[in-house]
């Protein structure tokens, strides 16, 4: 009986390809967790975005907005007054051209929201100089992907994350109801 030593082509051909079966399993899982990581992380940097925007109404006394649309965002303080020009307290009315923006944050496609209780074309948020906030809204991520955050429930004295009990794509809506918060 010879002393064998080393391995055999065909043992080698296994190897490798449970190592290939194993890679190609991993990166797919590795994908959806940073779609999930992505997607949530565009649902908190809003919800944080409209807490400051809540606390620096009442800081500076002032009426603030949030402009929401497909693509972004863009908050707005109300320094204009088209009645007298001269009034640096605004006209509570949002003026794009002449209320001073202070952010723009542009939205990840790969990852679209969608939103409830607007009324108007261009959705709005409005904060009062006490930061309240002037209705109940509610945003969401309009995403399969398995995250712990992907509401936003706004009304007047508080901002929440929350879960959806059911998915936009999967048939929920966005909507206080659906947005369960913890």
């Amino acid at each position: 009986m010879k002393n064998e030593q080393g391995i055999t082509l065909v043992e080698l051909i296994i190897a490798v390809s449970v190592i290939g079966i194993l890679v190609t399993v991993l990166a797919f899982s590795f994908q959806g967790w940073m779609g999930a990581y992505s997607a949530e992380n565009q649902m908190k940097n809003i919800y944080v975005d409209l807490m400051n925007t809540r606390a620096r109404a009442m800081q500076r006394n002032r009426i603030h907005f949030v402009s929401l649309s497909t693509t972004q965002y863009a908050i707005y303080e109300d320094t204009y007054d088209a009645t007298v020009t001269a009034n640096p307290d605004g006209d509570g009315i949002l003026q794009t051209a002449s209320d001073s923006r202070f952010l723009l944050k542009g939205l990840d496609q790969r990852y679209p929201i969608t939103w409830s209780n607007f009324g108007d074309a261009q959705p709005q948020i409005q904060f009062s100089r006490k930061g309240v906030a002037n209705a109940e809204r509610v945003i969401c991520s309009n995403t399969t992907a398995d995250t712990d955050y992907n509401c936003i429930k706004i009304e007047e004295t508080t901002i929440s994350t929350g879960k959806l009990t059911t998915k936009i794509p999967g048939g929920g809506a966005c909507n206080a109801t659906n947005c369960v918060t913890k």
